[in-house]
């Protein structure tokens, strides 16, 4: 599936110039460039590139970014993102200098999470294509993901603490539900960077592949994923999302009422249709 066309057009943004209109299109901002293109059916690949900085998460940056995952949000056309940086960093953490000199109500008053929220409630599925650094902010970007592909060479932490500061966009508790306290508390008190091979153990990434290939096999994932129902899709990243802060009965109960609702979508008779009449299904999004 296209995406939609009429959602696309270049327009002039905050911090930058977007350029293209259609399945791509490209953003300027000061010191970065986000691009986006359509790789495969009904995939949205954003690559990141601040070139100089190892992708270092400016404020201008994280905010185009949010931008970006916003509009990408209301095209149902989009059934699948993949965020990516370079060969050398998907994001080497928070831009320091931007945080140089600054107080307390500064920091309150730009409300980064509420950037990163557009990236974490993203309503379908989301991949992080993760080569290089992946650290400080750029690993709790990842962690907005639903699932994070990996090159061998790539190193993840939470090095905060070797600045005098902590985590504060979800590199505690996100860290937390992914890996567990031991492995969290490790990770934030030492400020220790781990391989990729590391990550994988603890539960950290999803999947460990060889560099030339992180990108494309995250976007052939997202290919398999963007031609599944995208209702049931959403759902299952909705009960995922929600049920694991909730009490068992609670999510369960969530979960049910989710499967239920599917029960009254077109893709679930056709999904049942195909598979007893042994073809394959052509599922509509409804």
């Amino acid at each position: 599936m296209a995406f939609s066309t009429d959602q696309h057009a270049g327009h002039r943004g905050q911090a930058g110039i977007d350029s293209g209109t259609g399945r791509s299109w490209t953003v300027v901002g000061p010191d970065f460039r986000i691009e986006v293109s359509e790789p495969a059916a009904g995939v949205a690949l954003v690559r990141m590139d601040r070139p100089g900085a190892r992708n270092a998460l400016s404020m201008p940056l994280r905010q185009r970014l949010a931008e970006t995952f916003d509009r990408l949000a209301e095209d149902d056309g989009v059934r699948a993102v993949v965020l990516t940086g370079t060969t050398a960093a998907f994001a080497a953490g928070a831009d320091v200098r931007s945080m140089q000199g600054v107080d307390p109500v500064e920091m309150y008053r730009r409300h980064t999470e509420k950037l990163w929220a557009a990236v974490g409630s993203f309503p379908r599925p989301v991949i992080a294509a993760v080569n290089g650094y992946a650290l400080g902010g750029g690993l709790e970007l990842a962690m907005n993901a639903d699932i994070i592909v990996a090159g061998t060479s790539a190193k993840l932490g939470q090095p905060e603490v070797k600045l005098g500061i902590m985590p504060g966009a979800g590199g505690t508790q996100r860290l937390l539900r992914a890996v567990g306290k031991f492995h969290a508390m490790r990770l934030c008190l030492t400020g220790e960077i781990i391989t990729a091979a590391d990550a994988e153990r603890m539960g950290l990434v999803s999947e460990v592949v060889d560099d030339d290939v992180v990108e494309s096999r995250s976007v052939e994932m997202a290919a398999g994923l963007a031609q599944l129902p995208v209702l049931a899709l959403e759902h299952i990243k909705e009960v995922i999302t929600l049920g694991a802060d909730a009490p068992l009965e609670a999510a369960l109960g969530l979960e049910r009422k989710a499967l239920q609702v599917l029960f009254a979508s077109r893709d679930k008779e056709e999904g049942m249709a195909a598979f007893v009449e042994r073809r394959q299904p052509a599922f509509e999004g409804r």
